[in-house]
């Protein structure tokens, strides 16, 4: 089963599942640099339905939310990364800040954030609830980010600066 997939084929994908009864679950993040945090918020993102859709940003929509230096790693390089993870079912890289319009077009029936999203802030909160989803937020894992790798990999080898 190929698990990089594009949106509208996605979206076929996911009304068949839900016709034989699957439960699917949608995340979203830019998952620059794949570290322990994220593996353990993946893993029980999973827990919640049958198929853990992940929505990763595109490159562009990357470097407008966390700057020009980012991503570190392609769009392309982090999909597959990502796809390799047997808890994840399905990759979709989007090209918009938010995932607000994929949230609509696959109306999953779980929408998940990490423990560092208020439910209030999470995008597409309101959207999920018209159609009976819900939203589930899962634990920060607290002190595992890419920010923190990137700013020890800072003063380790840059100290000066």
């Amino acid at each position: 089963m190929k698990k990089i997939i594009e949106k509208n084929a996605l979206k076929k994908k996911l009304e068949k599942l839900r016709r034989e009864g699957k439960k699917i679950a949608f995340t979203n993040g830019c998952f620059d640099i794949l570290h322990v945090g994220h593996i353990r918020y993946l893993r029980e993102a999973k827990k919640t339905a049958d198929i853990l859709v992940l929505a990763l940003n595109s490159d562009s929509s990357v470097r407008a939310i966390k700057g020009n230096k980012r991503p570190l790693t392609c769009e392309g390089e982090r999909a597959e990364i990502l796809a390799a993870l047997e808890f994840i079912d399905f990759v979709t890289i989007f090209e918009e800040t938010t995932p607000l319009e994929l949230i609509i077009d696959l109306k999953p029936d779980v929408l998940i954030k990490g423990g560092d999203w208020p439910e209030e802030k999470v995008v597409g909160r309101e959207e999920i609830k018209k159609w009976g989803g819900r939203v589930a937020i899962i634990p920060e894992i607290l002190g595992k980010s890419t920010t923190n790798i990137v700013e020890k990999i800072k003063k380790m080898y840059f100290p000066n600066e």
